[in-house]
């Protein structure tokens, strides 16, 4: 074996991960897509620790350099293929087949994005005209106009989760006329949440607004949230055999986060959870730590006294 654990994954999750096992002395690798969702925030204000907040690509930065600095070795790349191999997994990305006697899956999940131009979105995340976690940055849209595109229970569930928030909400259908049940209609009376029908498309961000076109006319918000909802990142997981829950599509994991499959673990968003970061780095140290048990029930990990010269 190469390493006693392959981390995939360079997110919270992961990198956390990565900081105990070096910790542990087990010898790691981590294999980055660069796609962690964290990269898009701008700045986030409820990570405890940063009361004038901190951006998502200085976080990892900053877990990059704690990783490197007990030994971690993090290259970046998007494996594309893993499997079974007598004493852990195979694993392939562009500069050849890499083993290690465990794994862990920490490749997160992508929001499904609101139709625009891409160059428009990445412009209006930046500012903070389009946000995709209410639970995360809620508070920065108190008492201001916000829109949110979706439609169906969660979006009607969103847009009531925003409701807490600020009370001038608009719930916008993405591609077509809004098909809402009894109750959803009767959720979006109850707490005053005007609703409109799509198509709908953003057209510009300019200063602090965002507008939307529709069938209605120009809708134009301080804040647009995309409930469109996300896709996980399961592949590698199901090349071995690991269980998906149906429900969710996301990695079946124990309190441990071990997953059906011996050796293979998995933490962050492609688990169920809450997909903020605080929890991904709560699942990483739980996962990072079981590895390292499991592994020490295989083969002992004891430290040797270092040996002195004698003169």
């Amino acid at each position: 074996m190469d390493y006693d654990c392959l981390v995939i994954g360079g997110g919270p999750a992961g990198l956390t991960a990565a900081i105990y096992l070096t910790r542990f002395h087990l010898s790691l690798k981590v294999v980055d897509s660069g796609k962690s969702r964290a990269n898009w925030i701008p700045c986030t204000h409820n990570h405890a620790g940063f009361p004038g907040g901190i951006s998502g690509k200085d976080l990892l930065a900053r877990m990059r350099e704690q990783a490197r600095m007990y030994g971690a070795a993090i290259e970046t790349a998007r494996v594309t293929r893993l499997e079974h191999v007598e004493g852990g997994f195979q694993a392939e990305w562009g500069s050849g087949p890499v083993r290690a006697r465990s794994v862990l899956l920490a490749t997160g999940v992508t929001n499904r994005r609101p139709p625009m131009d891409e160059d428009l979105h990445d412009e209006a995340l930046a500012k903070g005209l389009i946000r995709y976690c209410p639970v995360c940055d809620g508070y920065e849209v108190t008492d201001k106009k916000v829109g949110v595109i979706g439609s169906g229970s969660h979006g009607v569930a969103e847009a009531v989760f925003i409701r807490g928030f600020t009370e001038d909400i608009t719930l916008i259908a993405p591609d077509k006329a809004h098909d809402l049940s009894a109750e959803d209609k009767a959720k979006m009376e109850e707490f005053g949440i005007h609703c409109v029908n799509g198509p709908c498309q953003a057209v510009a961000a300019e200063g602090e607004c965002i507008t939307l076109d529709t069938p209605d006319g120009h809708y134009t918000f301080d804040s647009v949230y995309p409930a469109l909802g996300s896709d996980t990142h399961t592949e590698l997981a199901e090349q071995v055999g690991a269980v998906i829950s149906s429900t969710t599509e996301c990695v079946v994991v124990d309190d441990h986060q071990r997953t059906s499959v011996p050796g293979l673990y998995a933490a962050g968003d492609v688990v169920i959870g809450l997909d903020q970061i605080s929890h991904a780095m709560g699942e990483g140290g739980v996962a990072a730590t079981t590895i390292r048990n499991d592994l020490a029930k295989q083969k002992r990990i004891v430290r040797e006294a270092l040996q002195k010269n004698v003169g």
